[in-house]
């Protein structure tokens, strides 16, 4: 069956592309969630008009995430953990600690934009990808630090009476 997508799926295509599925796909799940319509001669009409406003958003999108990931590239991230013996840490440094370390800078980025080889497990000079848009990435240098421990306090004499004389 011959179906218009009205959104992106990505095993599919774009909005607005015609795609031959199978019947039961398109009547069981893409018609009913109106993720596609009839390729009827009238709703493809209506599907020219619907990629060209979809080209026209992504053209905007890309040229946003190339001026962002122009910003990106000069940034350097330096977050604080506890760190152990021998420079590891306490736990991981993942995309969700990176995405708030950039926000402070003016930056906001979607944790899942950014992309780690493996979570961040001693410290030391990292690189993980923001990955924009499916054709713009930009890298991002991560710079894990041990954290400041506190001025150790002296232990308080809580609970203890004096002696009365």
């Amino acid at each position: 069956m011959k179906v218009i997508l009205t959104e992106e799926i990505k095993s599919l295509g774009l909005p607005g592309a015609v795609v031959d599925v199978s019947d039961g796909y398109a009547r069981n799940f893409l018609l009913p969630r109106r993720k596609a319509m009839p390729a009827t001669p009238g709703n493809i009409k209506q599907a020219e008009r619907l990629q060209r406003q979809v080209q026209v958003r992504l053209a905007q999108e890309r040229e946003a995430a190339e001026q962002l990931a122009r910003r990106l590239e000069g940034l350097a991230v330096t977050i604080s953990a506890q760190v152990g013996e021998g420079g590891k840490l306490f736990g991981s440094v993942t995309t969700k600690d990176i995405a708030a370390a950039l926000e402070p800078l003016g930056v906001t980025v979607e944790k899942r934009l950014i992309e780690l080889e493996a979570p961040i497990r001693q410290a030391g000079e990292f690189t993980a990808v923001v990955r924009l848009h499916p054709s713009v990435s930009a890298p991002l240098r991560v710079s894990v630090v041990p954290e400041e421990a506190p001025p150790a306090t002296p232990a308080s004499k809580k609970g203890r009476r004096k002696k009365s004389e």
